[in-house]
């Protein structure tokens, strides 16, 4: 590959194409099922996919077609083919629906509203992951605008990610004769430590979670006439709460949320941690004196990649405080979220948190807990060794550093799934959202100098499996 004519045909199109249509994509509220149950009256995630569908024709990309799967009552699914100078398959993953709004939006910003500002595109979805499209296809056609092979690529774009990915399984089992066995699959939605080289994703966390309710009361009573005599919801909450989480560190207590670390997995996270340094907790908005969980940067990243973690999600039954009066109140509901071990069992661990919620209910409390999902973690092969000399050599092209190993702290329901069906395919997880990005909160943008650099960066890591699957071959 020629890098400089790779870096400027990247750097135009993004410039020409792909930032106004990332800044149309913003405007649209195209929430994920979970957050929208109406999306289909709505219409917003049909008129992404036809943005998204009409922009990716219009590339006159060599040997590519492209259709929109749907299956009834799901939402709808992207796929695209490029054919290859050989059947060799690359599968590249990204996604288009988007969490709600949330609150603490910056004046000047907001959701759905694109600001351009430097180097940063703000507004909700651009990021995570509507970038992904552009950047999987783009990556293909710089290939072919330089005559370099490469390996058949198919490009999936679901539509419930943000919800858990639950319609995605019924399309890999719909298309898998279509999709074939990937040798390698690149997908464009992680993390980054910083935006000064490639990171590339070994691991990402489980999820298990459910809201915990307490009922003390049919109907609320003055705190003056009840309080000393009916225990408090709230309270009864706590000591539940103290079952699971230690409170003064944080630590989860029960053996059954753990899992052993394996010795790569410590290196890399000490490797990733010398990168970044106080970075590592720095880059998050935290109050000026707060403190971090802890002082030294590779428990901080161990702990976001392979230790449990719980977080407090939502409540019912406290009113606001404006019209909070002087009541014992009847119930008290939070939503619960814990973060899992990549190789944590999802499914044995909800059971666990339900029984250690559940059992011996102080002061015979109606204790209630309804579990909402349970996810796996995942874990990636052992990377190759072309595919991690292929990064590093992207990497010190496009960003002058090499490219890094680091789990994340998030899910990809995706990978789980596709770890199982293609066991002996590589992985490049890799993506845009680094310091202060913000996904899923408020004032989240895209690093555009990242995502031009991250797509020159995938298409020479496809040139580069073409030369590793002919030489094997």
């Amino acid at each position: 590959m020629n890098k400089q004519l790779t870096e400027s045909f990247c750097a135009n199109q993004w410039d020409s194409t792909v930032i106004p249509e990332l800044i149309e994509y913003i405007r649209i509220p195209n929430k994920s099922p979970a957050f929208d149950p109406d999306w289909q009256t709505h219409g917003y995630m049909d008129q992404v996919v036809t943005q998204f569908s009409n922009w990716c024709l219009k590339q006159n990309i060599n040997g590519m077609t492209l259709e929109v799967i749907r299956l009834v009552d799901r939402t709808p699914l992207i796929y695209i083919e490029v054919a290859g100078s050989i059947e060799n398959t690359i599968l590249l993953y990204g996604h288009l629906d988007k969490q709600p709004e949330m609150s603490g939006w910056r004046d000047g910003l907001g959701p759905w509203q694109p600001v351009l500002d430097d180097d940063k595109l703000y507004g909700r979805g651009g990021a995570d992951d509507g970038y992904a499209t552009f950047s999987s296809l783009l990556a293909i056609k710089a290939l072919q605008e330089q005559d370099i092979p490469h390996a058949r690529c198919v490009i999936i774009i679901e539509a419930c990610e943000e919800s858990g990915s639950y319609d995605l399984p019924f399309y890999i089992d719909h298309l898998a004769a279509r999709i074939g066995t990937p040798e390698l699959v690149i997908c464009l939605d992680s993390g980054c430590g910083n935006y000064e080289q490639l990171w590339s994703t070994t691991s990402l966390r489980g999820l298990i979670g459910g809201t915990l309710r307490v009922d003390v009361l049919v109907e609320g009573i003055h705190s003056g006439d009840a309080s000393g005599i009916v225990p408090s919801s709230f309270r009864i909450l706590r000591q539940l709460l103290d079952r699971l989480e230690d409170a003064k560190s944080g630590k989860i207590l029960a053996s059954e949320f753990y899992t052993e670390i394996p010795e790569k997995r410590i290196e890399q996270a000490q490797r990733a941690a010398e990168m970044m340094g106080d970075a590592v907790y720095k880059r998050f908005p935290m109050k000026s004196e707060l403190q971090a969980m802890h002082v030294e940067p590779t428990e901080l990243v161990l702990n976001r990649s392979w230790r449990p973690a719980l977080s407090y999600i939502g409540a019912d039954g406290l009113p606001d405080i404006e019209s909070a009066g002087n009541v014992l109140r009847p119930s008290t509901s939070i939503k619960l979220s814990m973060r899992l071990p990549p190789c944590c069992d999802a499914e044995h661990a909800s059971k666990k948190l339900a029984e250690i919620l559940l059992s011996d209910p102080p002061y015979g409390a109606e204790i209630s807990y309804t579990p909402d999902w349970a996810a796996n973690g995942w874990m990636a092969p052992e990377i190759a060794p072309w595919l991690e000399h292929a990064m590093d050599e992207a990497s010190l092209n496009y960003f002058n550093k090499p490219a890094v190993l680091m789990g994340e702290g998030w899910s990809i329901p995706f990978m789980g799934m596709l770890g199982e069906k293609f066991p002996e395919a590589q992985f490049l997880i890799t993506g845009v959202l680094g310091p202060g990005s913000n996904a899923h909160g408020p004032n989240e943008f895209l690093h555009i100098p990242t995502a031009k650099k991250l797509t020159c960066c995938v298409a020479e890591v496809i040139a580069k499996h073409y030369l590793h699957a002919t030489r094997e071959a």
